[in-house]
């Protein structure tokens, strides 16, 4: 279905990220990966999937790394079809107690990367007219949750970029959506269950219980495949018309 179209998606040399670029992999699509850690693994990964793949480390709290990432691209497969906006990181605190230094951080990597990502892809999709935005923003950019005032704004930040973009481009063949996803098992949170378990004296299942227990209805976690499908989703001729939406994954959680 994406043959011969290029995605590069952001945050992805594991967790969700990964999990979309394999999920457009599949599709057809080559794909430039970004993001810290391992990088040989998940380029096997994607490679392996029979797609040309790429990588560029960019900082995503610097606009000028973002800007040298998307010239990479560009040059590498002449343009990007699918932006994937998934670079994030956390910080847990009361406001008052937040380091204001993990705000500006925040506030950099999961929302103003993907606004410079969005305004460098633009142009050339709009000249092509085909293009996807996908922004993965989360539950906690339709919901709020304590002790975490950046993550939230940021996300919710996330969600109107989205509406914006979509609006800005709604008779055009460009389209914007964000996925919010609830709990997904990534390396990250299985060490908060790892942390949980270990705390309480119990066992990994009754620690994923008790963690998803607090706001997740299904008591499931939503997996990475499962968010790399919706994104394939979004890419297909059926979502044409599916403009400026936050699709949550969530188990339930904003339904309460």
């Amino acid at each position: 279905m994406l043959r011969g179209k290029t995605a590069l998606v952001t945050g992805s040399t594991s967790g969700i990220g990964l999990g979309i670029a394999k999920a457009l992999a599949k599709q057809g699509a080559n794909i430039v990966l970004n993001g810290f850690g391992d990088v040989e693994g998940p380029k096997a990964e994607v490679a392996g999937l029979g797609v040309q793949v790429a990588y560029h480390g960019a900082d995503m709290s610097q606009p000028a790394e973002i800007e040298d990432m998307m010239k990479f691209a560009a040059g590498r497969f002449g343009r990007i079809d699918i932006l994937v906006n998934n670079a994030g990181i956390q910080h847990v605190a009361r406001i008052e107690n937040f380091p204001v230094e993990r705000w500006d951080a925040i506030i950099a990597i999961n929302l103003s990367s993907a606004f410079h990502a969005t305004r460098l892809a633009l142009p050339a999709m709009q000249a092509a007219g085909w293009g996807r935005i996908i922004n993965v923003a989360s539950v906690h950019g339709l919901v709020a949750s304590a002790e975490k005032s950046a993550y939230v704004t940021a996300k919710h930040g996330v969600v109107g970029l989205t509406k914006v973009t979509a609006l800005e481009n709604a008779t055009s063949g460009v389209t914007c959506n964000a996925i919010c996803p609830g709990w997904v098992l990534t390396p990250l949170v299985q060490k908060q269950v790892d942390a949980k378990a270990a705390a309480l004296g119990v066992s990994n299942e009754a620690a994923i219980k008790l963690l998803l227990g607090e706001k997740e209805p299904s008591l499931q976690f939503t997996t990475p495949e499962e968010l790399g499908e919706l994104a394939v989703f979004f890419c297909s001729p059926a979502a044409n018309n599916v403009r400026g939406v936050a699709w949550n994954m969530d188990g339930g959680w904003a339904a309460q």
